[in-house]
C-alpha cells in the first residue's frame, strides 16, 4: 500500500480539530502522529537543529512518517527554544514525547509543572518500559526478546515493538481526546511502554497458540509454510472445511490434521506442484493458500 494511501486523511476522521504536537524522535512517535494525523489531527513537529535520526538513516521512511505533518526546528536546550514550546503548548491539545523521564524533567516538561503551566492539555509519553524502568535503555529488539519473541539469532522481519507501541500511542490519544470532552479544561498523562506493545502482541504466544505445539505454531498440518516445486506456499487451511478441501486435492483423504503423518504427507505432496498449480487451486476450492518465491 502506498504511503500517500496510509497518511491520507478518512471521510471518519475522529480527530478532526484535534492539535497534536509531538517531540518524539526515530519509528514509535513519529509512526503514532502518522496515525493521528490519518484520522484527523493537525500535527505538528518540533525536531532538534540536528535533525531526526531517521531522516538521516532513511529517507524514504522519514518521508512516509511526516507526510501531512509540519516539522518545525526548535532548540529546546535554549529559553528561545523553550518559550516557544510553551507559546505553541497554549493551543496544543496533546503533547507526545519519547524521552526518558530524566530529560523531560531537565527541560520542566514532566508532568506536574507541565500539567501547572498547561492544565487542559494532555501528554502521551512513550518510554521503553513502563514506571521505574522507563530510564532503562532499550529498542525494539530487547522489547521483543524481553517479551520471548525472539526465537532464534535472526532478526525479526519488522519492528513489532515500535510499530506497536505506535499504535497503542494513538490509541491513547484518542483516549486523551475521549477525557477531556468530558472533563473540558482538565488535561491527563498517559504513559505507553513499548515492552508493554511486545507483551501485548506476545500475547497469543503466552497462550500457546503460536508454539510449536499450537494449532497456528506448526502443529497443524493445514496452517505452515511449506516448500512447493518453485517456491513456497503459506497455507492457512485452519477450519475444519478448509483442512478437508485440502487433504481432498492432495488425495489424503479424511487425515487429523494434528498428526505428524498428515504435515509429511501434505508436504510431500505440496513439492509436486508449482506455485501456478496451487494459485489456481486456491481458487478452484476456496483454500487460504498463499505462494510465495524462494
Amino acid at each position: 500500500m502506498p504511503a500517500s494511501s496510509i497518511a491520507a486523511v478518512p471521510a471518519f476522521a475522529p480527530l478532526a480539530g484535534v492539535r497534536v504536537l509531538s517531540l518524539a524522535l526515530n519509528l514509535p512517535g513519529p509512526a503514532a502522529l502518522m496515525r493521528c494525523r490519518a484520522m484527523g489531527a493537525s500535527c505538528l513537529k518540533f525536531e532538534p537543529p540536528a535533525g531526526d535520526p531517521m531522516g538521516h538513516y532513511n529517507r524514504a521512511a522519514y518521508a512516509a512518517l511526516h507526510e501531512g505533518v509540519e516539522v518545525q526546528t526548535v532548540d529546546l536546550k535554549t529559553e528561545a527554544g523553550l518559550a516557544r514550546l510553551h507559546e505553541t503548548l497554549g493551543r496544543t491539545d496533546v503533547l507526545l514525547t519519547s524521552f526518558r523521564p530524566s530529560a523531560l524533567a531537565k527541560l520542566g516538561l514532566d508532568w506536574e509543572p507541565l500539567h501547572a503551566r498547561h492544565p487542559a492539555l494532555s501528554q502521551v509519553a512513550i518510554v521503553g518500559a513502563p514506571g521505574a524502568r522507563a530510564e532503562e535503555p532499550g529498542h525494539d529488539l530487547t522489547y521483543l526478546a524481553e517479551s520471548g519473541l525472539i526465537t532464534g539469532t535472526a532478526l525479526p522481519p519488522t519492528l513489532y515493538a515500535d510499530m506497536g507501541g505506535a499504535l497503542l500511542a494513538s490509541e491513547a490519544v484518542l483516549q486523551a481526546l475521549l477525557r477531556t470532552r468530558s472533563a473540558p479544561g482538565n488535561g491527563i498523562y498517559l504513559e505507553v511502554a513499548l515492552n508493554a506493545a511486545a507483551d501485548w502482541l506476545g500475547l497469543p504466544r503466552t497462550w500457546g497458540l503460536t508454539q510449536p505445539a499450537g494449532a497456528v505454531g506448526g502443529a497443524h498440518a493445514g496452517y505452515r509454510v511449506y516448500a512447493c516445486a518453485d517456491g513456497r506456499v503459506a497455507v492457512a487451511a485452519l477450519e475444519p472445511h478448509f483442512a478437508a478441501r485440502l487433504c481432498e486435492a492432495a488425495g489424503l483423504g479424511a487425515r487429523d490434521m494434528m498428526e505428524p503423518a498428515t504435515r509429511e504427507a501434505l508436504a510431500a505432496w505440496l513439492r509436486t506442484r508449482t506455485r501456478a498449480q496451487l494459485d489456481a487451486l486456491a481458487v478452484e476450492r476456496d483454500v487460504p493458500l498463499l505462494t510465495l518465491e524462494n
